[in-house]
């Protein structure tokens, strides 16, 4: 694995780990995960089995430490590599589109809706979900809201990072 690209892996995961620790929680602890987004620009830059695994666990070991949601820490551990490589496979199956900008957006909303439902899920066999909320309520309150803010958020930082990435060659040695 090149160090280059796991700086730049770092440097995603450490901007996402920011953005969802002052995102404060807005309904029963949850808050909208901001730090997928960057999880997703990482895996749809350096499409890599390692890269994916590496982001995915720190993503989720980062998440579940800065969560507001009570008993986080394992359902964010057991969500985010699993969105990971949902995300990885949905990327490899569409990968020659994956230039075009509307499909890594479209990418990003359902890999946010995986997160949020296997959150969600997990959360409730493992800790159950706070009082006076449900699954319904915390998917329609945080998850959706998550889900278009990622999307935009990647519609923006892609052809940012992407270009960044190609005028200092790290693309080409990352292919």
């Amino acid at each position: 694995m090149n160090t280059r690209i796991l700086v730049i892996l770092s440097l995603f995961v450490a901007i996402g780990a920011a953005l969802h620790f002052v995102i404060p929680g807005i309904f029963g602890g949850m808050k909208p995960d901001m730090m997928l987004a960057m999880m997703f620009l990482g895996i749809a830059l350096f499409p890599d089995k390692k890269n994916v695994l590496l982001i995915g666990l720190a993503t989720g070991l980062l998440a579940g430490l800065t969560s507001s949601f009570p008993g986080g820490l394992i359902p964010n551990l057991i969500d985010k590599p699993v969105t990971a490589f949902v995300f990885f496979g949905l990327y490899l199956l569409i990968a020659k589109n994956m230039s075009n900008l509307v499909v890594v957006a479209i990418l990003t909303a359902i890999g946010t809706l995986v997160s949020g439902t296997v959150f969600l899920g997990s959360a409730l066999l493992i800790v159950g979900l706070p009082p006076g909320t449900g699954f319904l309520a915390l998917f329609a309150a945080v998850v959706i809201p998550a889900t278009i803010l990622n999307a935009i958020a990647m519609f923006v930082l892609f052809p940012i990072a992407k270009t960044i990435l190609k005028r200092t060659n790290l693309m080409q040695q990352a292919s």
